[in-house]
């Protein structure tokens, strides 16, 4: 006898529909399936076998092939273990009944539980596409699926709860919907407030979250680099349903995403360890490539510290998936591409031992070894980073200062909106949210300088040896700049403080 059952395939973030076709036939008992599976989908035979035997069902006798359909494309994963299940009572004759308009989807225990398995909220929304009406996934997945409007979202937790459901004994409830104001929480992120000192550089970053501009701190140990960059998704604008959407596709994918948690609401924050590999920054890995933390970054800030000690390789793999906004991945059996726009937030000390240039304490470095540390920074991904500042260590007096002295995340945020607001609406019908994003065609076109900002410009051009990137650069952020004075075009003073990001070059690179 024949069965069909419905699922859905992944391949990165892009969901297609699947048929799970089971024939069983007499002959010598075998269970084949075919339709490339990879290892975990082929060991499916074991764990469907022992469900059905400890769940009180039959397996049945025969000659069993389990197609997975398109079979040209790749499986993986024990995402199919539910519906060839299913398949297979419906092909013995052990469950009747007409499921056209349901998919399946979830990982068999021995014992009969249904665990929670990646990529459901692709899933679920591929198959609302497919015209599907309800979807049957593992009770701990079903806080993703159920935020997909339109399709009804059902939480499984063993084989014998499903098959009384099907059979109508005992209904399961489906999961509630939930509207995603219901859903957003209040940020739980750290406060600018709890920053003492460090004037200059809170300014740099309301800059880089008002225009979604990279930023390079270098200041020696205990400055505060990493506190400040740790405050920095508290000062973006807060994410809109589709960014969250976009995050959480990621993070459903790569199995990162907690089981009460449907959608990801708060701009993600990923601070990778300098030992990352190239796989664990930029993606891939076995089989179907996977989001590396660049692409977990999605809509929020990807955080470098020890920027030197990082992989070369990884570090260059960067560079163009920072400009594009989404990374391609290749195998022999094809291309992934993940979204991947990022405010990159990069952190260095200057010198191996941290203490160059420190007003209190001796460097014992070398010129040569200083040299050598930062030139492990290369400079097509130094272009690639809008603003470049110095943390210089905080003085006494800063530090022991009343707290009241200093802004809150929410002022500084207040700033930041207004300044987004003016951008979308001037970049309104170009598909770019933000200055940081605008092509060298807009940046001409939008960024209009006054004939003093023009001259000043023209001066740093040649005075610092600029590249057009870097030109380029200058131009964006000093819109920035004059858009969080409400000013409609550039005049001198912003260009100047745009300038001012870049002059660690000279200090530093000798540029």
């Amino acid at each position: 006898m024949f069965a069909s059952v419905n699922s859905v395939g992944l391949f990165g973030v892009v969901a297609y529909p699947m048929k799970i076709e089971a024939d069983l036939s007499r002959g010598m008992p075998k269970f084949d399936v075919v339709g490339l599976p990879d290892t975990a989908v082929s060991e499916s035979r074991e764990r469907v076998r022992s469900a059905l035997r400890n769940t009180g069902l039959e397996f049945p006798l025969g000659h069993i092939t389990v197609n997975l359909a398109p079979a040209d494309k790749k499986k993986e994963g024990p995402v199919y273990d539910l519906p060839i299940l299913i398949a297979l009572l419906q092909a013995s004759g052990q469950l009747k009944g007409d499921f056209s308009d349901a998919a399946f989807m979830g990982e068999l225990s021995l014992g009969g539980e249904v665990r929670r398995v990646k990529g459901v909220l692709p899933m679920t929304i591929q198959a609302r596409r497919d015209g599907v009406k309800r979807v049957f996934v593992p009770a701990d997945n079903a806080a993703e699926g159920c935020v997909v409007r339109g399709v009804e979202v059902y939480p499984v937790h063993t084989v014998t709860e499903l098959l009384l459901h099907l059979r109508g004994v005992t209904l399961i409830r489906p999961a509630d919907s939930r509207d995603y104001e219901q859903i957003r929480l209040a940020p739980d992120a750290p406060d600018f407030s709890d920053v003492k000192g460090q004037l200059e550089a809170k300014y740099a970053l309301e800059v880089a979250a008002a225009g979604g501009h990279n930023v390079l701190m270098i200041g020696p140990p205990g400055s505060g680099k990493s506190m400040l960059a740790k405050r920095l998704p508290s000062i973006l604008p807060e994410m809109s349903f589709e960014e969250s959407l976009e995050t959480t596709k990621l993070y459903s994918v790569a199995g990162a995403l907690d089981k009460d948690v449907s959608l990801i609401t708060a701009r993600p924050f990923r601070a990778p360890h300098h030992t990352s590999s190239v796989a664990g920054l930029a993606g891939g890995g076995s089989g179907v490539p996977r989001p590396g933390d660049l692409s977990l970054a999605h809509n929020g800030v990807l955080f470098l510290d020890e920027l030197p000690e990082f992989n070369k390789k990884a570090l260059e793999i960067l560079r163009q998936p920072l400009e594009d906004g989404h990374i391609n991945i290749t195998r022999a059996y094809g291309t992934v591409s993940y979204d991947c726009a990022v405010m990159l937030v990069c952190a260095m000390n200057p010198c191996p031992c941290g203490y160059y240039g420190h007003p209190t304490r001796r460097c014992t470095c070398s010129a040569g070894e200083a040299a050598r540390y930062v030139n492990r920074v290369s400079g097509p991904l130094l272009d690639r980073l809008d603003i470049h500042i110095e943390v210089p260590p905080v003085n006494y007096e800063e530090l022991s200062g009343p707290a009241a002295q200093t802004e809150t995340s929410a002022q500084i945020r207040a700033r930041v909106n207004r300044a987004r607001q003016i951008q979308l609406e001037r970049l309104e019908g170009t598909g770019v949210k933000c200055n940081a994003q605008m092509t060298p065609k807009l940046t001409q076109q939008f960024c209009a300088m006054s004939n003093e900002a023009a001259a000043l410009l023209r001066s740093a051009f040649e005075r610092l040896g600029l590249s057009a990137r870097a030109y380029d650069k200058i131009l964006r952020v000093a819109r920035t700049v004059a858009d969080l004075d409400g000013s409609g075009r550039i005049e001198a003073p912003h260009i100047s403080r745009a300038i001012g990001f870049r002059s660690l070059d000279r200090r530093f690179w000798g540029q």
